[in-house]
C-alpha cells in the first residue's frame, strides 16, 4: 500500500472553506474543497489526526479510486480493478452503501449488489479463497455515483464525526455540533472570549465554543473504525492523541454563560459540559430573553433561537425575534451571530446584518445573521 493515502472529507454545505482552512492547519499540503466535501492527501498519521481533530467534517474516507461507468459491467470492471487487499483482509466484513444522483446506474440495491460481488472476486484472486466468512473488523464500503463518476472509499470514523461523545442526550432541537463548531470559528473564538447563549438547549455551542477556546480535539475523548483496521499500527493512535493531548491550552480566560427558560435544558447544558471536560468554563441558568442583558464591555453572543420549523409556530418566532432585537443592545464592542431559516429575520430583528453566510441545519437552508461592527 501507497504510504500516502487518497482522503475525502464530507461536511455540511457551507462549511467547505472552513473545513479545508483547518485541514491545512493540521499540516496537510494538499488540500482541496469541492461542494460538500474537502480533498486530502496524507499518510497513516494524518488520517488518524483527521478524524480525532476535525471539528468541521462529518467523517474522514479512503478513496481507493474515481471512474466512470454507466453499465453495470463497467462498475464492476471498475471495483475489481482496485487494490482491496491493500486494506481488507481475508477474515475482514466489508458491507456495501452509497448513493446515485443524475446518473445511469440509478438502482442503489443493484450498484450495492455489483459492488459487493466485483470485491469478492478480487478478493478470491488475492486470498485463493471461494468464500469469505466476514468475522473479522468491519470495513464499510460508501460508494458514490454523482453524473456517472463513480467514486469508491472506505469510511474510517465509523460514527459521524459529530458525534463527540458529550451528548448522548439533547434537547428536543439539537444543533448538531459540526454546524456549531463552524458558526464558533466563524464568529472567532478566543482564549479570553466571553461568549454568551440564551437558548442554549443541550450546550452544543457553549461546549463547542469552549473546547475550541482550550484547543481540546473534539475526537480526543472517543473511538473510531479505523482503530481496528490491521493495516494501521496502534502507535499511530497513540502518537496523535499524545499530540492532540499536548495542544491543549489551560488555565485559559474564556467564559460562556448560557439561558434557556427550560430547567431541563439548563440542568443537561451543564450534564454534557462536564462530560466534555469543559464545565470550569461554563455555567448555566434558567432565564427568558426578555431578560437578557448582555454586560457593557466587549463580549460574543452565539445562538439558535426557536424557529417556526422547529419549536415554535412562525409568528412565535417572529416575535421572539423583535425581542432578541429590543435585547441585543449595540456598542461597547458586542458582536452577535443568530441562525435562522426565516428569509425576513432582519425585518423582524429590526437591523440589517453586517454579513451573512449560507448554512445548513440538516436539511433546512439557514442564514447565519452576524453583527459585528460598533454603530455606537
Amino acid at each position: 500500500m501507497n504510504n500516502e493515502l487518497n482522503l475525502a472529507a464530507p461536511c455540511l454545505f457551507g462549511v467547505e472553506s472552513i473545513a479545508a482552512d483547518e485541514f491545512r492547519r493540521m499540516g496537510f499540503n494538499e488540500v482541496a474543497a469541492e461542494n460538500g466535501r474537502v480533498k486530502l492527501k496524507g499518510d497513516l498519521n494524518m488520517l488518524a489526526r483527521a478524524n480525532i481533530c476535525s471539528r468541521f467534517a462529518e467523517r474522514i474516507m479512503i478513496v481507493l479510486g474515481e471512474f466512470t461507468a454507466v453499465t453495470f459491467t463497467e462498475l464492476f470492471d471498475g471495483v475489481k480493478a482496485l487494490p482491496w487487499e491493500d486494506f481488507i483482509g481475508k477474515d475482514d466484513a466489508f458491507p456495501v452503501n452509497g448513493w446515485s444522483i443524475n446518473s445511469q446506474l440509478f438502482s442503489i440495491p443493484d450498484c450495492q449488489s455489483i459492488v459487493k460481488k466485483a470485491i469478492v472476486e478480487r478478493l478470491k484472486t488475492k486470498y485463493s479463497l471461494n468464500r469469505f466468512a466476514e468475522t473479522g473488523s468491519e470495513y464499510k464500503i460508501r460508494f458514490s455515483i454523482h453524473k456517472n463518476l463513480v467514486t469508491m472509499m472506505i469510511d474510517t470514523s465509523g460514527d459521524g464525526l459529530h458525534k463527540r461523545g458529550y451528548r448522548r442526550n439533547s434537547n428536543d432541537a439539537p444543533l448538531k455540533e459540526t454546524l456549531a463548531a463552524a458558526m464558533c470559528d466563524l464568529a472567532r473564538i478566543y482564549p479570553d472570549t466571553i461568549l454568551f447563549d440564551p437558548f442554549c438547549g443541550s450546550g452544543t455551542l457553549l461546549i463547542e465554543s469552549a473546547m475550541m477556546a482550550a484547543n481540546i480535539a473534539p475526537g480526543l475523548r472517543r473511538y473510531f473504525a479505523a482503530e481496528r483496521f490491521g493495516f494501521i499500527p496502534q502507535k499511530v493512535w497513540q502518537e496523535e492523541r499524545t499530540r492532540a493531548q499536548d495542544l491543549i491550552r489551560h488555565n485559559i480566560e474564556f467564559q460562556a454563560q448560557g439561558y434557556d427558560i427550560d430547567k431541563a435544558c439548563v440542568e443537561l447544558t451543564l450534564e454534557n459540559a462536564r462530560k466534555a471536560g469543559v464545565a470550569n468554563y461554563i455555567k448555566a441558568s434558567v432565564a427568558d430573553i426578555a431578560d437578557f442583558t448582555p454586560p457593557a464591555k466587549r463580549c460574543l453572543t452565539i445562538t439558535n433561537p426557536p424557529y417556526g420549523e422547529r419549536l415554535l409556530d412562525v409568528k412565535s418566532a417572529e416575535k421572539l425575534y423583535q425581542t432578541m432585537g429590543e435585547r441585543f443592545l449595540e456598542g461597547e464592542g458586542r458582536k452577535y451571530y443568530i441562525i435562522s431559516p426565516h428569509d425576513e429575520f432582519e425585518k423582524h430583528f429590526g437591523r440589517t446584518a453586517d454579513k451573512r453566510r449560507k448554512l445548513y441545519n440538516g436539511m433546512i437552508k439557514c442564514q447565519l445573521f452576524m453583527y459585528f461592527k460598533n454603530r455606537i
